[in-house]
C-alpha cells in the first residue's frame, strides 16, 4: 500500500546523501518533495501543510545544517514526525473497566465490517480471550449466514437465535449468553449502508444503548482513501469512536487515509487488516509502519510471524538435520509451507531492511503460485526420492512432470536449486551466514518464486 509513497520518500533521502552539508536552500527542495509525495498518497492537505512546517522548523535548526551527518538528521526529523501523525498510542485494545467487554463495529457497507468482526474473534482468541459473534444486520442478504460460516472456520461461537431479526434484541441477547455462559468478549457486527443516513445513525445509538460498548471500532475501507476519513469524522460526531481499523491495507491505495485519520478524526488506528485470511489483522504498531515506509524494514513483525508460523520442536529437528547434512526434499517442502503460512512473500521480504523497495526485483517477484508449482514437484515423487535426490534419473523426471503438470525444465531447475541450497546451508551453518549468506538465501528464493 506504501510502496509508492516509500519510494518518493526514500529517493529524496538519497539525494540528500550526496550533500556534504545542508543548506536553506536544499532544505527547501527536500520539503518540497516530500510535500508532493505525501499529497500524490492522497494525505490530506491540512495535515500535509501541518507536517511540512514541522519538519522546516526542525530541519532548520542549526544543529542540523552545521551536522556531519545531515542527511540522518532530516531522517530522523522525518521519522519522529511522521511517529506524531499516528499519536502516541500503539494499536489493539486497551484494558477494559469490566467484563464481558462489548466491541461494537461500525462502518459503511462493503468496508469489510463483517470479516474484520471473525478475524477480530479469531485474534482475541489467540490472546486466550473468549470471544463471541452477534450480527445486527438484518437488512443485508446472507450477512447473517455470512458471518456463521466465517465463526464456524474460526471455532468462535456464534449467536444467532432462530428468527429473531431485532437488531436491538440480537445484540442484547448476545451480552446475556456471555455473562451467563463466561464469554469475556462480544463483537457486534452492525449494518452497514452505502452512504450515512439518520436511519442507521439511530439504529446504532439504540444497540449503543442496550449493550454499553466498551470500544467503537470504525472499520474503513483503504482504499476509499479521504473518504474513508470523511465517514470516520461523521460517524464520530453522531455515534463516537474509539478507534479506526483500517482493511484491505494490502491493496494498490496509495496510504494517505493511514497517515491522515488519527489527525482529522482524533482517534487512533487500533488494527489493520492486510489479507484475506483470518490470520490478517493485527494490532496498529505506529513506529513499524512508519520504519518501513522509510525503508527501515520492520523485523520485529516479522519475528512474531515467523513465531506464530513456526513450531519450536520442528525448528530444533530441522536445526539437527543442517547440522548432520541431513536436509531432504521433505524438509523443503515443509519449509515453503511454513513460509507461506507467514503470508505474502512480498509483505515478507518488504519487513527486511533494506528490502522495502522491491521495484529493485523487477520482474523477479516472488509468486506465490509458482511455490505451489515447487510443492506439486516434490510431491509427484515417491518418498525414496524425495530421501535422495540423487536417484532420480532422466525416466523419473519425465513421470515427476507429467504427475506435478510441469515440465522436465521445471524439474530440473528444481533439484539444481536444492542442491545448491543444501551446500549453502551447510556452509553458513542455518541462519549464520553473514551478509554474504543473507544474500545467497534471498538469492535462491527469489529464484524459487520466479514467474516461468
Amino acid at each position: 500500500m506504501f510502496d509508492s509513497l516509500s519510494d518518493r520518500l526514500q529517493g529524496v533521502f538519497k539525494s540528500l546523501r550526496g550533500q556534504a552539508r545542508l543548506t536553506e536552500s536544499n532544505v527547501e527542495s527536500v520539503l518540497r518533495e516530500i510535500r508532493l509525495a505525501l499529497l500524490e498518497a492522497d494525505v490530506n492537505f491540512k495535515v500535509v501543510k501541518a507536517f511540512i512546517d514541522r519538519v522546516r522548523d526542525r530541519a532548520m535548526g542549526q544543529d542540523v545544517l552545521r551536522s556531519l551527518t545531515p542527511a540522518q538528521h532530516v531522517v530522523k526529523i522525518v521519522r519522529e514526525e511522521m511517529l506524531a501523525l499516528f499519536g502516541d498510542t500503539d494499536g489493539g485494545l486497551p484494558p477494559a473497566p469490566r467484563s464481558p467487554r462489548v466491541v461494537l463495529l461500525l462502518g459503511l457497507q462493503g468496508s469489510g465490517k463483517t470479516t474484520t468482526a471473525a478475524k477480530l474473534a479469531a485474534w482475541l482468541a489467540r490472546q486466550g480471550r473468549h470471544p463471541i459473534l452477534v450480527s445486527t444486520d438484518v437488512r443485508r442478504p446472507a450477512a447473517i449466514q455470512q458471518l456463521n460460516v466465517l465463526g464456524a472456520k474460526a471455532k468462535i461461537r456464534v449467536h444467532d437465535p432462530a428468527g429473531e431479526m431485532d437488531p436491538v434484541v440480537r445484540a442484547a441477547g448476545a451480552l446475556r449468553e456471555a455473562r451467563n455462559t463466561g464469554f469475556d468478549v462480544v463483537i457486534v457486527d452492525t449494518a452497514g449502508r452505502l452512504h450515512i443516513d439518520d436511519d442507521l445513525m439511530v439504529e446504532l445509538q439504540a444497540i449503543q444503548s442496550a449493550v454499553e460498548p466498551t470500544d467503537r471500532l470504525f472499520v474503513a475501507d483503504a482504499m476509499t482513501g479521504q473518504d474513508a476519513i470523511k465517514s470516520a469524522g461523521e460517524f464520530n460526531r453522531r455515534v463516537g469512536v474509539t478507534g479506526v481499523v483500517l482493511t484491505k491495507l494490502d491493496g494498490d491505495a496509495r496510504g494517505g487515509a493511514a497517515l491522515s485519520v488519527v489527525s482529522v478524526v482524533g482517534v487512533p488506528i487500533a488494527f489493520v487488516g492486510s489479507g484475506e485470511r483470518l490470520e490478517d489483522l493485527e494490532p496498529f504498531h505506529p513506529d513499524r509502519v512508519v520504519s518501513r515506509i522509510l525503508g527501515m524494514g520492520d523485523v520485529l513483525s516479522l519475528i512474531e510471524k515467523a513465531e506464530a508460523a513456526i513450531d519450536r520442536d520442528q525448528a530444533e529437528r530441522l536445526e539437527q538435520k543442517i547440522r548432520l547434512d541431513d536436509f531432504t526434499l521433505d524438509d523443503f517442502r515443509d519449509q515453503l509451507r511454513t513460509i507461506r503460512k507467514m503470508g505474502p512473500l512480498e509483505s515478507i521480504m518488504g519487513m527486511l531492511p533494506g528490502l522495502g523497495n522491491l521495484k529493485q526485483l523487477a520482474d523477479n517477484k516472488p509468486d506465490e503460485k509458482q511455490l505451489a508449482r515447487i510443492e506439486a514437484i516434490i510431491g509427484s515423487m515417491t518418498p525414496q526420492e524425495r530421501r535422495r535426490q540423487d536417484i532420480i534419473n532422466g525416466s523419473r523426471r519425465k513421470r515427476i512432470a507429467r504427475g506435478s503438470g510441469t515440465t522436465v525444465e521445471e524439474v530440473n531447475k528444481l533439484l539444481k536449486q536444492f542442491v545448491q541450497m543444501r551446500k549453502m546451508l551447510k556452509s553458513i551453518g542455518g541462519m549464520g551466514g553473514g551478509r554474504k549468506g543473507r544474500r545467497k538465501a534471498l538469492g535462491m528464493l527469489q529464484s524459487l518464486g520466479q514467474r516461468r
